[in-house]
Parts: structure tokens; sequence; C-alpha cells
């Protein structure tokens, strides 16, 4: 994408094998006029301030008469006198009435003062042009100025192009992805297949009576390709691909992004079929009338001037509007509808084998070890989305590169997942008493998850500072999970409250340490009362709380759907749910207290244990075994 030739919004044709030269000759001629027109000005005036003071002709009069004046030079209307006898700078300068002739001279040969007659500097025409030419020149400054940086943003006709479209084209028949370097996504790209033949050859489509869709809305969690789908999907139909953010449509003045949507669809009919892309649509497109400073605002303007064009694309009109959202709750109905985005291609976190295409692609140019498995690596990011697979190799990379290796091995896919996953190292300064509580902490954790019957297999457990974390408890799903059912969540609850469960057991008082465990178990227990008909009090009822809910002005004049005694209700459930859990809990861990004291122990001395050796402590008792096999 980076390599692909962009062409200036005013669609003149360019060669992208050259470059623009910046300053041209031009301007360097532009700029040395301009300089010596100031050059002469300023000169001028400083002919005209070699004076200390100007005085009324008047003064000049009572000078002269009371011999004060010795020498004075005239010179047109002005005259310059001087009090000394040296030859410097004269002291003032007086300004001569039409009407002084004869009577002047009289008056100054009567006082002894010497007369210096010079002829007129330059004509009144002279004087004009130099008074004025400056001004001329500034003028042409910021009006070529204002010519280049419209250039530069983008603009054609108006001030700087401010109303102009932001949209970059990029001609996708120079270079960029394709179909063949997006890796996994083939549901959505099968579903785009159809969008490329109509764009290739809309005659065929149109021959039938057959309307292709106006419009289709990209919706995913951030991070699995929207942006490079849709400009893969230009590049496969060889089509120019209009590209822009929803929040380029927004400024301060109403009608401005209006105008700049006109502006962009006006541009691409003139060179259909054509792909514009809107990225981030939700910053224009949601909901209208929910905000607290009424309608008539620019936002909702920009979005009733889309809606409008893409009601005004005529059936032979070759041109296909693709959006990309992570939000899509919240966009208005009016976008959604038939007739403008008629079809909505969900985008997923890749699965396992999809994961293994992603890191396909992102090693092509990476030298790896013969120990590197791809398919392993695939297994231990699951919930990944392409960008963090991206950004995991090049964590490994750096990582390498630091240790001057030449190829990538599984420690630096190891090092960079726990990077990614859970931050950098930190080097604090814990206390003795505060390590043995994070280690029996980590150790509650690991015991629950160790014995649950329907938990996620444990991996790993460590002491070592990583981010915000003090230590870690590591479990990840033997496959991919798209729904969970009630044992499972119940595990989960247990889970999260081992760590405070622990605490309690071995030192008899709990710490501050189980906030974030405290908060995730009150939400999951709150979502299987309210929102799964796990409650056998309320039975299979699902309440909607307005805490997702993107609007404060929906929210304030939205009814809530239960009672102040539903919600007292379902706020007893939630509690009676946790403190069984907490009972069952502190049941299970002091029955294999024993068990708890040896990891805790084991933490202390070797601060992580994998899944082979937390297993063998555990299930053997085997203590020499973990310090052989420490890989710490």
């Amino acid at each position: 994408m980076a390599n692909s030739q962009m062409d200036n919004s005013n669609n003149e044709e360019q060669d992208p094998s050259q470059k623009p030269s910046f300053p041209s000759q031009r301007d360097y001629w532009l700029w040395l006029a301009i300089f010596f027109t100031l050059l002469l000005y300023f000169s001028n005036n400083l002919q005209n301030d070699r004076r200390t003071d100007t005085i009324s002709y008047s003064e000049f009069i009572t000078r002269v008469e009371e011999s004060q004046v010795l020498h004075v030079e005239i010179q047109g209307k002005e005259l310059r006198g001087r009090s000394s006898s040296t030859n410097q700078d004269f002291d003032f300068l007086t300004v001569l009435p039409d009407f002084i002739g004869q009577d002047l001279l009289d008056t100054l040969s009567t006082h002894n003062v010497s007369i210096t007659v010079k002829p007129s500097s330059s004509p009144v025409w002279m004087q004009l042009v130099i008074g004025f030419l400056p001004w001329l020149f500034l003028i042409a400054l910021f009006m070529y100025s204002g010519r280049l940086m419209q250039k530069r943003l983008g603009g054609g006709s108006g001030l700087l192009g401010f109303t102009k479209s932001r949209a970059q084209r990029f001609d996708t028949k120079q270079s960029g992805p394709g179909y063949d370097e997006v890796a996994g996504l083939e549901s959505a790209k099968q579903e785009l297949q159809e969008i490329i033949d109509y764009l290739k050859t809309p005659e065929k489509f149109l021959a039938i009576g057959a309307k292709i869709p106006k419009g289709m809305l990209m919706m995913g969690p951030p991070g699995t390709g929207k942006t490079l789908l849709a400009r893969a999907t230009a590049v496969e139909a060889g089509v120019p691909f209009f590209s822009i953010s929803g929040s380029e449509f927004i400024e301060m003045y109403v009608g401005v992004g209006a105008s700049r949507v006109r502006d962009m669809f006006e541009q691409a009919r003139k060179e259909a079929p054509a792909l514009i892309f809107i990225d981030e649509i939700d910053s224009v497109g949601r909901v209208r009338g929910t905000g607290m400073g009424g309608g008539n605002d620019e936002r909702e303007q920009t979005l009733n001037q889309i809606l409008a064009e893409m009601d005004g694309f005529q059936p032979e009109e070759a041109i296909v509007v693709l959006a990309a959202t992570n939000r899509p709750d919240v966009l208005d109905p009016a976008l959604l509808r038939p007739g403008r985005f008629d079809r909505k291609i969900i985008l997923e976190l890749p699965q396992k084998q999809a994961r293994i295409e992603i890191l396909k692609v992102h090693t092509r140019n990476t030298p790896l070890s013969e120990d590197v498995e791809l398919d392993n690596i695939a297994a231990v990011t699951i919930g990944f989305s392409g960008a963090d697979i991206e950004n995991l190799v090049n964590e490994a990379a750096l990582h390498a590169a630091r240790l001057n290796k030449q190829r990538l091995d599984s420690d630096d896919f190891n090092y960079a997942r726990d990077r990614v996953v859970m931050g950098a190292e930190r080097k604090d300064l814990i206390s003795k008493g505060e390590r043995e509580r994070i280690a029996s902490h980590e150790s509650g954790h690991a015991i629950i998850a160790f014995y649950a019957e329907h938990s996620d297999p444990l991996q790993r457990v460590s002491i070592i500072p990583r981010g915000r974390a003090l230590g870690m408890t590591e479990q990840l799903p033997s496959e991919d999970r798209h729904n969970v059912v009630e044992d499972y969540l119940h595990d989960r609850l247990s889970i999260l409250l081992g760590g405070r469960c622990a605490e309690k057991i071995l030192f008899n008082t709990v710490s501050s340490g189980a906030t974030d465990d405290l908060q995730q178990a009150t939400q999951l227990a709150r979502h299987m009362v309210m929102n799964w008909g796990m409650s056998s009090t309320l039975g299979p009822v699902g309440f909607r709380s307005g805490e997702s809910h993107p609007f404060l002005g929906m929210e304030l004049t939205e009814p809530r759907e239960f009672s102040e005694a539903t919600a007292k209700l379902i706020d007893e459930e939630v509690r009676q749910l946790l403190q069984q859990t907490e009972a069952n809990v502190i049941k299970l861990l002091t029955q294999h207290r024993k068990d708890l004291e040896t990891l805790t122990k084991a933490l202390l001395d070797h601060e992580s244990l994998d899944q082979q050796q937390i297993t063998e402590l555990l299930t053997n008792n085997n203590p020499v075994v973990i310090a052989q096999n420490n890989v710490n």
C-alpha cells in the first residue's frame, strides 16, 4: 500500500517516476523579486529616516529667527536643517508649504543660513510605485502560498480548498496488495468477489437488470484487516480507489463536511467505475438526534449528505462504497437500510488455520530457525488479530536483533508473546513480605485452575512483575471458543477469587492485590444473572443495562426495563453467587493447603513455573524435578 501511486484530488495525471521539484525555478524568481522590492523600499525609508526630529514649519521659522539654524538642504517639498557646524546628519526635517517662495530665501539669508538646493529624488509616479509595490507583492505572496497549500491539501477552487474532499486517490493499477497478500478472511473475500466482477464488467450485470449493492459495510474488531481488504478489493478490480477516514469530513463549521462528501462523490463519478472506502464511518454515521445539543450539527449534516449521495447513484454508475467500523451498534438505521449499505460483511478474529496463514505472510522476509513451528505459535495466539500477529513477529525480530542473532528462534517468539500479552518485565524492588503474598496469591489462582474440571488448561504461573501486574497465572484455551457454558463460567469465577482466598487462608487477611480480580468476577456474575439467565431466582429473563449504550442523551430519555425491586433482586443474586463461589473456593484450597504451600515455596524459589513443572509438583510433589527443569 505504501508503494502505490497517489494522485492529486484534481485528477491531474502524473508520471510516478518523476518527483516534483520544490522549490521550482519560478519560486526562486518570485522570492528574488520580493527581496529586491523590499530592499528598495527599506533603503528609501532609511534615507528618509536619517534625522532625529520632524518639526512643524512654524517651529522651523522660529529656530531661524533665533539663529539656531546654520545650514539647510531643500529637496522638493522637504527641508532638512542642521544647527551645528559639523557635517553629520541633519538635526530636523520639515515639509514646506506650497505658498513658500522668495520670502523664505530672504529670511534664511538675513540670518546667515547657508542653503543647498537638490533636485527631487524621484518623480511622483516612482514614489507611488515604491510605496505600493511591496504591498502588491505581499498580496501576491499570500495568494501564491494559499494556492500552494490548497494543492498540498488536495483542494480545488475556494479558499485553500477548505470545502474540497480530503480523500486520497490511489491508482490501483500501479501497485498494491491483492487478495493473495491478504491471509485469512476467506468468507469476506468470497463475499466481495461479486463486487469485483461488477466493477470489472458492469455491462454484464446491467444487461439482465441486476442491481449491484451500492454499499457494503465491513464490521469487526480492530486489527482484523478491514482497511487492507478494502484496498485489496480495489486492486483486484483494477479501479481507482478513494480512501478517507470519517473524521476527515468533520470541521468546525457546519456544512463543510457535506461539501466534502459532494466533492468526493463527484470525483468518483468522473472516474467510474470506482471504489470509495470510508474508514471509521461511525465517526459521522452515528444515530441522529441522540446528543444533548440538538440535531442540527456538522456531523448530522455530513451523514445526511452521505445518505443523499448514495440515493443519487444511477444504475449505470459503477460506484461501490465500502465502509468499515468496529462499532456497528451505534450506526444510524437509515445508513443500514437496503439501497445504501445493503450488505454486511463480518470480519472475525482469525481461527488457527488463518493465523498460520497470517504468520506465513509476516515471516516471508524473516529468517527462522528450525525449531520454530508456525503451528505451535498459532496455537498459543488464540484471540490475536492480524495486527497483533504482525506486532508479535516484529517484537520477536527486535528481540533477536538485540541479541545479535541471525535467525529467529522459539525463544524470541516466546519472549514476544509475553511482551505483547502481559507487557515488559519490570525490575521492581519488592519486599520479602510482598513477594510472599504475591506468590500465595498466584498459587491460589493456579491451584483452582489445576483442579477445575471445566476451565482452560493451566500453562504457567509467574511472580515476575510485567506491565501493571505483579504476578501472572496464564491459562490457554485448547481450541477457539465461540460459546461458553455455565460450568465453565462458574469455574472462571472460582479461579478469579482463588488468589484472594489463598491470601485469606495463609495470612488470615486480604490485600488490595485482588482489585482487578474482584472487578472481573463481579462483572462476570452480573452478566450471568442479567444477560444469560443463569439465576434460579430470576429465571430465563434478560435485563439490558445502560452501561453499554454510547449516547448519554438517549440514556437520559430511555426508561429502564426493570423496576427498583428487580434491581435490588439482581444485586442480591450477584452477591449470593460471589459469596457462594468464595465459600467453595476456600473449601477447596483448605483441602489442598499442602499443595498451596508447596507451590508458593516453589514460586519463591524459581519465580516462574510452566505447565509440566506445575503438574510434576502437584502430582508427584517432586521439587527436585522443578529445579532441574526450571527455564529461568
